[in-house]
Formats: C-alpha cells, sequence, structure tokens
C-alpha cells in the first residue's frame, strides 16, 4: 500500500478554535473551556481558503469550539473567505452568546451582509446540559428578524428538552429521570456520533468492549479509508488538516496535493499502510505501550489510547500529535 495521499478535497470544515463553554460529552475534537483562546486571524484564513479551492473544494462550514465567542473576528473570516471566492455552507453555533436577541440581530445581520446566509444551530442533551435552551430560542427569533436561515441539529430533542424546560440546562441525570435510564445510550441510535475524542469516555461504559487481539484482527483497510475520506475534512486554525475523522492527528496544509513526505509522519504512515495493527506495533516494539487489560470499544478507541500515550512521553518524536490541547 502507497502513501498516503490527499489530492482532492470534497467537502469539509474550517475550525475557528477549540474553545468553547461547554464541554459536550460527545465533542469529536475535545473542545471546551480549557482549551486555548486562540483563533484564526485573516491571514492564516486566506490561506486555508486558497489551499482549499485550490485542490476543488468551492464552500465549507465554519465550526469550532464555539466560533461566536470572538465575534468580530468570525466576521473577518467570513469576510476573507467572500474575498477568495468560498462560499460558506453554514456556521456552526450553540447559541451560549445569544443573551440579547436585539445584539444578535445587530451581528447576523453584519454576517448576511458578508455573505453568511445559514447558521447550524446545535441542539441536543449534551449542549443543553450547559446552555439554557432558551437562548437557543433566542438565537432563532433574532436569525429570523436577520434575514438568516437556522438549520437546527438536531431538530428531533426539542420535544425533550421542552418538557424538562427551557429556563435552564438540564443535565443527562435530569434526562434519563425524564425519560428512562437508557436515555444516554439511545442517543446515537437517534444521531449519527463518532466514537472518537470525548465520546470515548461518554459512551464506553455503556457498549460491549473487546479484547486487543480481537481489535488487531481488524484488516488495515479501514484505517486507510477512513484518513483518506476527504467528503467531511477539517483543517484548523494552525494550518492543520485533520484526516477523516482522526482528531488528534494533524497534517501540514502544505503537504496537501500529493503523496505525504517520507518519514515525516510515522504514525499516520503505519495507519494507512498497515492499519491499528502497524500502530499498535510500533508503540509495542519502540516504546514499551502496555494495553488496559479492561478492553476497548473499537480500533479508534485503542488508536486514542496508543496515541496519549505517544503524546505524553514523545511528543517532540511525533509532532502529528496535534494539536497538544486535544490530549489534555
Amino acid at each position: 500500500m502507497g502513501k498516503l495521499s490527499l489530492t482532492r478535497l470534497i467537502s469539509g470544515g474550517v475550525i475557528t478554535n477549540y474553545h468553547c463553554v461547554s464541554r459536550c460529552g460527545h465533542c469529536l475534537y475535545n473542545s471546551g473551556p480549557h482549551r486555548s483562546k486562540d483563533y484564526l486571524d485573516t491571514r492564516a484564513a486566506e490561506s486555508i481558503f486558497e489551499t482549499i479551492g485550490r485542490h476543488g473544494c468551492g464552500a465549507i462550514h465554519i465550526g469550532g469550539g464555539e466560533p461566536f465567542l470572538a465575534p468580530e473576528k468570525l466576521l473577518a473570516v467570513v469576510q476573507t473567505a467572500g474575498r477568495c471566492g468560498m462560499a460558506i455552507d453554514y456556521v456552526e453555533t450553540n447559541a451560549a452568546w445569544c443573551t440579547r436577541i436585539d445584539a444578535a440581530v445587530d451581528l447576523l445581520g453584519s454576517l448576511r451582509e458578508a455573505g453568511l446566509e445559514t447558521l447550524l444551530l446545535s441542539i441536543s442533551p449534551f449542549h443543553n446540559a450547559f446552555i439554557p435552551f432558551q437562548r437557543v430560542r433566542d438565537l432563532i427569533a433574532a436569525c429570523r428578524l436577520a434575514g438568516v436561515r437556522v438549520f437546527p441539529w438536531v431538530n428531533a430533542f426539542v420535544r425533550d428538552i421542552d418538557r424538562l424546560g427551557a429556563d435552564r440546562p438540564h443535565g443527562m441525570t435530569e434526562f434519563e429521570a425524564a425519560f428512562g435510564p437508557g436515555y444516554l445510550a439511545a442517543i446515537p441510535d437517534r444521531y449519527w456520533i463518532h466514537l472518537g475524542g470525548r465520546a470515548l469516555e461518554t459512551f464506553r461504559p455503556l457498549h460491549p468492549v473487546h479484547t486487543v487481539e480481537e481489535i488487531l484482527a481488524i484488516g488495515p483497510r479501514s484505517c486507510a479509508r477512513t484518513l483518506a475520506d476527504t467528503a467531511h475534512f477539517h483543517i484548523d486554525l494552525y494550518g492543520s488538516y485533520i484526516p477523516g475523522l482522526c482528531s488528534g492527528l494533524a497534517i501540514a496544509m502544505s503537504d496537501l496535493g500529493g503523496p505525504l513526505p517520507e518519514g515525516k509522519y510515522p504514525l499516520i504512515d503505519q495507519l494507512n499502510e498497515n492499519g491499528i495493527r502497524g500502530l499498535y506495533g510500533l508503540a509495542c516494539r519502540r516504546h514499551g505501550y502496555l494495553p488496559k487489560p479492561t478492553g476497548y470499544l473499537s480500533h479508534c478507541d485503542l488508536c486514542d489510547d496508543i496515541r496519549r500515550f505517544l503524546q505524553k512521553r514523545h511528543s517532540d518524536r511525533y509532532p502529528e500529535l496535534a494539536p497538544e490541547g486535544f490530549y489534555w
């Protein structure tokens, strides 16, 4: 199997920041209040948009973290996308910032003039654990007044959250008390969640685990397909391309367009060429990695554990384990 080669980008997004007021239990990127407040600047945004366009993608979404925590910087990013000829499918938000409808209308109006037409509004029990649903309602009202479309994700949870009340946040224990003890376990049946990032710690206690031997029996193609998938890619504020759904792995944006340079990404090379068996073998052989005796949800769970082990001890040797804040 040859080197991973990322030549054509199909559809994806730009991560403006990893800082967020919430620490949602399903967050693939481990965003939260503990993360750096770094934010995508206009020069980096211009380089990212030009690179994405050069590799075949003409429209992106913008997410975080929470992009609206720095509204003036978000506006500058949207304006930069317009200057670069990059369409914006939507901007994601959790509505935590919407404390006044009139102020939200003013900001949304400026964003609409810059080219924003749609807001993806996050709606789930994970978000409601930190954000009163009234802010979501207020932001929907503000969008209507500002002429911005709302993409509610996921509308199916509105009835559940309404039943508990819109005036304050509600933790998962309240949802389980109202709807039954299997409520959390059933959420992935109601909308798609990738069991990576923080979702691993949230759902690991609720699903059967597998031995390392069972996981290593998986063929290498599963990792190679994920790494090569550009149908939902992301590039973050540091100019790092995140391969597939493999949060915590980073490829320099300048290395897109052909085979990855020889020796620069040894962990990604192992995953691409030999799957989880390759990464596991490298970690055990070179660094004395020992798996947990309790087992793992999946090959993604084992991969996450190996990468955390390596990042803690050998981050200087494997700069592809980035951003550092993902592993805190």
